[in-house]
């Protein structure tokens, strides 16, 4: 048996699989976002090793065999965020979180700086956990100074699990303190943000055994103690190791809380200025590219939120035939944006409102809005080298087929969706334990699901759907105009 552990946003899952990756049974645990201010976004740390130990006890609960033959251990999270540890490993202050964007400042001062792009192959983001230390510094200067350690939150978790400090490529290269291209801490960077490499994890592959588990855990979970736990990845490149995208030409677009379009990479193709995240992969000389949107299902929530229908009973209400684009148009900026414009401070809106716009002209214009977004993606993909000819989609979004619909003929590429399975970051963090367990072939192990269906672009629609994204196209500099 081998586990896997997600760290997400909103909640811990883990996930068995047996030897032949046939899944077991899986636990979970929620958590929640503080936002105390205007752009923020925190979680405390504390809160995420209480979620793990809830959905292991529920795991326990439900397969309390199946789980003491757990041989490996890999883990999964979210990106970005900022975990500052005290020299005897306390927990400084709360996680600056990857959709927090209050180093808006600092992120352009260390981007202004050329040996970022240079050595990184990225634009420093303001969600990236660089600018986010700058920012420490800046504001926070008694906890900058004690600041003996930075971990990513799933590497934290591997420290409770492990009493390791230690992380892998995929994760760190979106600190803005790796060279992506050589796969190693850069003392350049370290030093731009007043950072050495002491105050680093160690690195390995996400397919390395990065520490093993704690006899404590192992005792109170039923686990063998020493129990390997992989390096892991972070949680795009997981849910990639899960979707078996591992090799040149494989792509997903996940429809989560943030969106993203992903693909594969042989070798290693920056392009900074496209504002695509160009990161290492969770497999050795391997990388990846990723379009970003920061909110993709956020958005169709926002609206279920203030419409007081939940967000299946809104896309219910549209049929499941793909209507032409109404003139009412959405732009999905409601925490700002990413790829393409790397733009914090920009907000979301709706244009071409009238009398006749009801909830559901609404509901159709969310969907549109998040599906151009991609698109976006899709465009600044080509212009880094990559040139897509279908995806696969994942993430909780993509149990609208009108959704999917609107992305394919947005898009203009065929839609797969793979068969019933949890193909996911939970899962891929499972395949990467059993690969850091038993030393298979990577390649072997993240193979693709069967696909279900495949949803084609809509001929008849394509004409329209280009037209409305023309118009979403020069929305972003009207508004940034009028907002600035």
């Amino acid at each position: 048996m081998y586990l896997g552990l997600d760290l997400g946003t909103s909640g811990v899952k883990a996930l068995l699989i047996d030897a032949g990756q046939k899944i077991i049974g899986s636990g979970h645990a929620s958590l929640d976002v503080s936002r105390p201010h205007p752009g923020w976004s925190e979680q405390n740390p504390a809160d995420w090793i209480r979620a793990c130990e809830t959905a292991i006890a529920e795991l326990k609960a439900s397969h309390p065999k199946e789980l003491a033959a757990v041989k490996g251990i890999g883990l999964s999270g979210h990106m970005h965020g900022a975990t500052l540890l005290h020299a005897g490993d306390q927990v400084l202050r709360p996680c600056i979180l990857w959709n927090d964007t209050r180093s808006h400042a600092e992120a352009a001062a260390l981007d202004a700086d050329p040996r970022f792009r240079q050595l990184t192959g990225n634009i420093v983001f303001p969600g990236f956990t660089a600018p986010k230390l700058a920012w420490v510094k800046n504001n926070e200067p008694s906890v900058f100074a004690k600041v003996a350690k930075v971990l990513l939150p799933k590497d934290f978790l591997r420290l409770w699990l492990t009493g390791e400090h230690i992380s892998e490529m995929s994760d760190s290269a979106g600190t803005s303190w790796l060279d992506v291209g050589k796969r190693r801490w850069s003392p350049e960077l370290l030093a731009a943000t007043s950072l050495d490499e002491r105050q680093m994890p160690s690195l390995v592959e996400g397919t390395e055994k990065a520490g093993a588990l704690r006899a404590e855990l192992a005792a109170s979970w039923g686990i063998a103690s020493g129990t390997p736990v992989a390096g892991g990845a972070g949680d795009n490149a997981a849910s990639a190791c899960g979707m078996g995208t591992v090799g040149a030409g494989h792509a997903f677009v996940s429809l989560g809380t943030s969106g993203v379009l992903f693909a594969a990479n042989a070798s290693y193709l920056p392009n900074p200025a496209s504002a695509v995240h160009t990161f290492c992969h969770a497999l050795p000389n391997t990388w990846h590219q990723m379009g970003v949107i920061l909110s993709a299902t956020d958005s169709l929530n926002w609206l279920s939120e203030i419409s007081g229908k939940k967000a299946g009973e809104l896309t219910a209400e549209l049929g499941d035939v793909l209507k032409a684009p109404s003139g009412v148009s959405f732009l999905p900026y409601l925490s700002g944006e990413r790829t393409p414009h790397n733009d914090s401070a920009i907000r979301g809106s709706f244009t071409g409102l009238a009398h006749e716009s009801g909830r559901a002209v609404l509901t159709q214009a969310v969907l549109e809005g998040v599906a151009f977004a991609f698109r976006d993606s899709l465009e600044a993909l080509k212009t880094a080298g990559t040139d897509l000819t279908r995806v696969t989609a994942i993430g909780g979004g993509s149990r609208s087929r009108y959704w999917l619909k609107a992305i394919a003929t947005a898009l203009q590429v065929p839609v797969d969706i793979p068969a019933d399975g949890d193909f996911g970051a939970a899962f891929g963090a499972a395949r990467l334990g059993l690969i850091a367990a038993t030393g298979a072939d990577p390649r072997a192990v993240c193979t693709a699901p069967r696909t279900d269906a495949t949803i084609e672009p809509d001929a008849a629609l394509g004409g329209a759907y280009a037209d409305a994204y023309q118009r979403y196209r020069a929305l972003y500099p009207a508004i940034k105009g009028a907002m600035a």
